[in-house]
């Protein structure tokens, strides 16, 4: 009696851990086939070696006002020593200054650009004993060069009389430009436009060969470049007769983007 009633508790048992054992392989079989439903329902990722790409160049120019000019000018003295040419240029680079501010130019706006000090020979003077020409020292030439940066672009031809007629001998240039605020703003500006110009070119150079694009690899930004400006202006005459007239041209502000685009089929 005792053994059959063992007997029959260990076939229950049995029994048991076999439907255990069915159930639990059973879900393990959902869960894998649910795995690798979610695997195949991902997109599959592309090695570097095998991505296509499409490299584009985008560009945007645009013509903009300046809202600055520099006006750069000289004094040069010559005398029979160094030290009075040195003299002699301070004394008039002072004039000189002074005759820029009183038109309402200031301190800030007035910049040295370079100072330098050399010897002149005369090199026509014949040797008597050799007949030849040779180089003999005549005095030293002092030079100053300074440079006007303002925002009041109507001073310009102002700066060149009033700089002449106190005794500059040398206007080196005038040249117009964007202040760095306006410059930093375009720059902004032509960047967002150079890159739509890339993805539209991409666009159209891959419609005909059924591709599209599908995301950006890289963008290689360019430096920001701004064309010369022309310079007009008239001869320098005496400030009581009439003003120098200069005139400003427009600039043309141009940049450039390099985007890589990553490609794939329509």
């Amino acid at each position: 009696m005792m053994w059959c009633m063992m007997t029959t508790r260990k076939k229950t048992m049995l029994a048991t851990i076999a439907a255990i054992s069915i159930v639990s392989t059973a879900v393990f079989a959902s869960l894998e086939i649910s795995q690798q439903w979610v695997y195949g329902q991902q997109a599959p990722v592309i090695p570097a070696s095998r991505e296509r790409t499409a490299y584009v160049t985008g560009s945007a120019t645009e013509f903009v006002t300046p809202d600055m000019v520099t006006v750069q000018f000289g004094i040069d003295t010559e005398a029979k020593t160094a030290k009075d040419a040195i003299s002699s240029n301070a004394q008039m680079t002072s004039t000189v200054v002074n005759a820029v501010q009183n038109i309402g130019i200031t301190t800030d706006e007035i910049s040295t650009a370079g100072f330098s000090i050399y010897p002149v020979y005369n090199d026509s003077v014949p040797d008597l004993a050799t007949g030849m020409h040779k180089s003999v020292l005549t005095g030293y030439q002092a030079s100053n060069t300074l440079y006007v940066k303002t925002t009041k672009l109507s001073f310009a031809g102002s700066i060149v009389d009033a700089a002449v007629g106190a005794g500059a001998n040398r206007v080196d240039s005038i040249s117009f430009s964007l202040s760095p605020g306006k410059q930093q703003s375009m720059q902004d500006d032509l960047l967002g436009q150079a890159v739509l110009n890339a993805k539209s070119r991409a666009e159209k150079a891959l419609d005909p060969l059924d591709q599209k694009i599908i995301g950006v690899k890289m963008i290689s930004l360019s430096e920001f470049n701004t064309a010369p400006v022309p310079m007009y202006y008239g001869a320098m005459s005496s400030m009581a007769i009439h003003a120098t007239p200069v005139f400003a041209a427009n600039q043309q502000v141009t940049t450039t983007v390099d985007v890589t685009f990553l490609i794939g089929d329509k």
